[in-house]
């Protein structure tokens, strides 16, 4: 696990940076983020996600099943908060009806890291327009399944294995056996392998989109992901463009991805 990972005040701020510099950039001329609009953000962990949202004025709203992660998100943003301009709940999406629960539908949700740890996308994407306004939109943000740390092997508690790129795309038997002999604990294990069950390339994911009756509006894909600029100062790259044209290799190489679908 990185140190700021550990600093969840640090981890807030960063993803509140990500947000103001990359995310709501890439959201200009889809989404009027200074037009007084309501956000819910899925997954919304301490919020720094939100907190950019809340500086330009929306209403939002923070979904997060963790209720620890759901205390720290109403620390962080005490005076918005008290305000009314946030609000936080600990609940699972699937039990949430927004005509009986919630006070308003949204003009924008945010997914940010998010999908990759959805069991059952199919299920789970056609759901979100019960929670969109006429001409919603969502946003997602997740690393395609098959780039070399797309099983979030970074966080390993092995040095080893944290620096081990694509071993997630071994079969299941032979990932769960070097996780063993490199003296991972069974919570850690079973975490991996939950990633390994729950990840999503490019394709399935435009798949599932389509399928479900969103059209996709925006995309673009990073050689390099923004965050990396916190995590190891590299600076954000878009992918080159022949590799972005080709199906399937270009998830190998693509450390993430944006979209906006509507």
């Amino acid at each position: 696990m990185y140190e700021f990972h550990k600093d969840k005040q640090r981890y807030f701020t960063i993803q509140k940076e990500v947000t103001e510099q990359y995310i709501i950039p890439f959201l200009d001329g889809i989404f009027d983020v200074n037009a007084n609009q309501k956000v819910l953000e899925i997954g919304s962990a301490e919020a720094g996600v939100l907190k950019a949202f809340t500086d330009k004025g929306n209403q939002c709203l923070g979904i997060e099943l963790s209720e620890s992660r759901v205390a720290l998100a109403n620390q962080f943003m005490a005076e918005e908060v008290q305000a009314g301009k946030v609000k936080f709940i600990s609940r699972n999406i699937y039990d949430i009806d927004p005509e009986a629960d919630l006070d308003f539908k949204f003009d924008l949700i945010v997914m940010k890291d998010v999908i990759e740890h959805i069991y059952d996308q199919e299920k789970f994407i056609p759901i979100l327009k019960k929670f969109l306004n006429k001409n919603g939109k969502v946003f997602f943000a997740f690393p395609p399944w098959q780039m070399p740390f797309g099983g979030h092997q970074q966080n390993a508690k092995n040095k080893f294995l944290s620096k081990l790129p694509y071993f997630h795309l071994l079969p299941m038997p032979i990932f769960k056996a070097i996780m063993k002999i490199a003296g991972l604990k069974k919570d850690q294990i079973e975490g991996f392998v939950e990633v390994k069950e729950t990840g999503i390339s490019i394709e399935r994911f435009e798949k599932i989109v389509k399928a479900s009756g969103f059209k996709i509006s925006k995309k673009k894909f990073f050689l390099f992901n923004p965050i990396y600029k916190w995590k190891f100062g590299i600076n954000p790259r878009e992918q080159f463009g022949f590799i972005s044209a080709i199906p399937w290799f270009r998830n190998f190489f693509t450390f993430g991805v944006y979209y906006v679908v509507e």
